[in-house]
């Protein structure tokens, strides 16, 4: 029914004068509760209110003033407006301890709906998840706590890094945040100049970027010799507690920018002023052993090994490396590499030196064409061609709708408005009666 009033009578062409029920604006009745004789009239007003009538009375005040009411009734339910959600930061959710603990590498997460944090178990001893995984433009900038990172291409890439300025990367692993090379997905970003040198490679098991830092323009300690982040940890809840990488690169992928998937296995190494990120196919069957995570003390340089040259940006592809910590001995014989505990001290020498893997295809780029950490930054422009500069996309925040109003022009008006409206249709009304 539309919400207007609708008067039907059947008073034998008299004008009704009694009151005789009335049900005030709410969830009334949407058609007469009894039967109505020939001198009542029914006043009905979408879709939730009956006002019938009797001719006892004589007051045709009495019909304008019933009329009056409705008509208040329904234009308040005409005009109200939907509630609009907030547009701010994705709003936390309270975080229960899970019944049966699920380990961070055996969860898995569409980017297009994230949960508010990955990691639920607040139980454990280092507590609940320093920040988030739904990340939106609200999020982003120097304070931003997104635990959401990504590894596309040379241009397009996030390391983690502490929340707060000079602090040591291994003390606070478990609440590092995302400093990406390009705003728009809700992180810190990278300040222009911090990356001095970069290598990106794109292998058919794993895609990696390595390279160059001023360490300290991303909240580590200058003197920070470093440490590992992966997903796994001790508790085996990640570091940082609940941190996902996604990447749209692989070869699984089939070139389909548009879908990121989520890697479950990557580690990343920050320190001396050094960085290595490697993120493996999930679709690879030895994705957990080209992303180890055992070998945490002895670096970028047999985690990742490449080459770290200061000063050049280039893309590459590679062959795969050999898996870490795994090297053929002077006897020939394939060995794994056993490392010690850091109660033994420093690690001072090591037993064999990592192969780095073969490259080609390499394109160099200018640093100011990649990195300008800021919104609108320049293309990349490579030595072999100019290559656009990787689109940022926005996740949208799980259950949160723009604010809209159920009529087109959003319009509102206080009830009190609504009343004086209503009974200048009543008197309107009253006067076409009358005539």
């Amino acid at each position: 029914m539309s919400q207007g009033v609708m008067i039907a009578t059947s008073i034998h062409g008299q004008i009704p004068h009694t009151l005789a029920t009335w049900r005030p604006p709410g969830p009334c009745s949407k058609t007469a509760s009894a039967a109505l004789g020939a001198d009542q009239v029914v006043v009905l007003s979408s879709p939730f209110c009956v006002v019938s009538f009797s001719l006892a009375m004589s007051s045709t005040l009495a019909i304008l003033f019933s009329v009056s009411l409705a008509a208040t009734a329904a234009f308040g339910q005409a005009t109200s407006p939907a509630q609009p959600s907030a547009s701010a930061a994705p709003v936390p959710t309270t975080t229960r301890a899970s019944s049966s603990f699920t380990p961070l590498a055996s969860k898995r997460f569409e980017y297009t709906a994230l949960p508010y944090k990955a990691d639920t178990d607040t139980g454990g001893d280092r507590g609940a998840q320093f920040g988030y995984n739904l990340c939106n433009s609200t999020t982003e900038g120097p304070t931003s706590r997104c635990q959401t990172a990504m590894v596309n291409s040379i241009d397009d890439f996030c390391l983690w890094g502490p929340p707060e300025p000079n602090s040591l990367i291994g003390n606070v692993e478990g609440e590092a945040v995302a400093w990406c090379t390009k705003p728009g997905r809700g992180t810190r970003v990278i300040p222009a100049g911090a990356l001095t040198g970069v290598q990106f490679m794109r292998t058919k098991s794993y895609v990696q970027v390595v390279g160059h830092i001023k360490q300290t323009q991303i909240n580590l300690a200058a003197n920070d010799n470093g440490g590992e982040m992966d997903p796994h940890g001790a508790d085996r809840r990640g570091n940082p507690l609940g941190g996902l990488v996604f990447s749209n690169a692989f070869a699984s992928n089939g070139g389909n920018n548009n879908t990121y998937q989520q890697v479950v296995e990557w580690h990343n190494f920050m320190g001396a002023d050094r960085f290595c990120l490697k993120a493996c196919d999930p679709k690879d069957p030895d994705d957990d052993k080209f992303c180890e995570h055992i070998f945490d003390r002895i670096g970028c340089e047999y985690n990742a090994p490449a080459a770290y040259r200061d000063g050049v940006f280039e893309s590459c592809e590679g062959e795969n490396q050999d898996f870490p910590g795994v090297y053929t001995n002077a006897a020939g014989q394939v060995t794994t590499y056993k490392q010690p505990p850091e109660s033994a001290g420093d690690i001072k020498s090591m037993p064999y030196q990592p192969k780095v893997p073969a490259s080609s295809n390499c394109v160099t780029f200018q640093s100011a064409a990649l990195y300008t950490g800021s919104v609108g930054g320049a293309d990349a422009t490579g030595a072999s061609g100019t290559r656009s500069a990787a689109t940022a996309v926005t996740p949208t925040a799980t259950g949160s709708t723009s604010a809209s109003s159920n009529n087109a022009m959003g319009f509102t008006a206080p009830f009190g408005v609504l009343v004086i409206g209503s009974f200048v249709i009543s008197a309107m009304i009253g006067a076409v009666v009358v005539l």
